[in-house]
């Protein structure tokens, strides 16, 4: 094989190389990170609407509430109780599942929102 088919051949392979670990490197979590989400819940709404997060992520949630009740937040199981008006609860945790989780007010069973996880 001539040099400058050699040549040829070994740019091809990085052009390959290089476009693949791209691409794979795109659409893999880029999840690990700290992150700080601060909901208020006022009657039956919350804000914001739709907090999120990457998967990986180390997540602490605190929820501020206008009454005493007790916010679910399902797929993760965690409960956050306020224990007074304007209260707040907070919990740490790892975002290790994508999705949409569900927040309600678990007494009425009130949907309040849903916390996504992105990969």
């Amino acid at each position: 094989m001539s040099r400058s088919r050699v040549l040829i051949l070994a740019a091809v392979v990085v052009a390959f190389l290089s476009t693949f670990g791209y691409l794979v490197g795109r659409n893999t979590g880029g999840g690990g990170q700290p992150v700080a989400i601060d909901i208020t819940v006022t009657g039956s709404r919350m804000s914001p609407e739709a907090p999120s997060a990457r998967q990986g992520d180390r997540v602490t949630m605190t929820i501020t509430a206008d009454r005493i009740e007790e916010i679910h937040l399902h797929g993760y199981d965690i409960p956050f109780a306020v224990l007074a008006v304007g209260g707040r609860a907070t919990h740490s945790f790892t975002a290790d599942r994508t999705g949409a989780f569900e927040l309600e007010i678990e007494d009425s069973g009130t949907h309040l929102g849903q916390f996504q996880v992105r990969p």
